[in-house]
Order: C-alpha cells, then sequence, then structure tokens
C-alpha cells in the first residue's frame, strides 16, 4: 500500500532529522560553555553572540520538525480518497506525489513520489482535484492518472 510506505518514509526522515539538529544543539552548548571559559574581550562576545543566534537558529528549526511530526501523526489511518486531499498519494503522467510533508522523494515499485506540502505551489494546485482533473504548474500540463 503506498500511502504507509510513504508515511513511514516520511516519519523515518522527520526522525533522522531530529537527531542531526538535537546532536547539533548539544556540540552548540559545549561551544557556548566553552565560549564562557575563555575572556579575550571584544572576540569574546561576538563568538559568543555568533553561538547564541545559531543556538535560536537551531531551536527554530528543532520547532518546524515537531510541528511536522505532529502534522504527520494526524495521518496515520492511511485512507484513501478519490478526491487529492492531504494525506493523498497522487500519480500523474508527469510525476508523482505524496501530500504531507516537505523531505527526500522515496521510490515505490520503480515509480518516484514527492514528498511534498499541501501549502507547497503543486500541492496547492492538486488539493481537491480528482482522476482524470488536469493541472499545469511551470507551463508544462499534467493529467491525474490515479489518487490513493
Amino acid at each position: 500500500m503506498p500511502l504507509k510506505l510513504l508515511y513511514n518514509h516520511c516519519i523515518k526522515q522527520l526522525a533522522h532529522s531530529l537527531e542531526v539538529l538535537e546532536i547539533r544543539k548539544a556540540e552548540i552548548v559545549l561551544a557556548l560553555e566553552s565560549e564562557s571559559k575563555s575572556s579575550a574581550g571584544d572576540k569574546h562576545e561576538t563568538g559568543r553572540a555568533m553561538i547564541q543566534l545559531e543556538r535560536e537558529k537551531l531551536g527554530e528549526q528543532i520547532k518546524k520538525a515537531e510541528k511536522n511530526q505532529a502534522t504527520l501523526h494526524q495521518l496515520k489511518q492511511y485512507k484513501s480518497s478519490e478526491i487529492v486531499r492531504f494525506g493523498s498519494a497522487v500519480q500523474t503522467n508527469k510525476a508523482n506525489y505524496y501530500i504531507a510533508i516537505a523531505t527526500d522523494s522515496y521510490t515505490i515499485k520503480s515509480a518516484l513520489f514527492h514528498c511534498i506540502s499541501p501549502q507547497s505551489p503543486i500541492g496547492t494546485l492538486l488539493l481537491g482535484k480528482k482522476v482524470g482533473d488536469q493541472l499545469v504548474f511551470n507551463a508544462i500540463t499534467s493529467t491525474i492518472t490515479a489518487v490513493h
């Protein structure tokens, strides 16, 4: 079933991303502690400020990943629909999409599925469509061949 495979792929991708972010967070904490022991005046303050900015940016990335996890958990039932909606796997004559979160693409039986957000430009165009409907994206016309 493509929905279950695509869902599990997204969950694994997010778990890996969070793991990498948490490792980076630990590295930043160590760098901040190390910088605190230094007392090189202006250079010391600049170093601390740069580390603090990196820490804030990382915090935002972690929040976004956690929000994506919460979003994905809404799809756990793998319900199929005839109309393209959040959680649909859509096949067209040009490309295939899984409408959930933006992450790496995934191949199922030689069919490449692009994992996209419903808010993405192509995701927005796909929502509400059904088999046989056409859409134009980047001057390319695609026809929906299947919706799971």
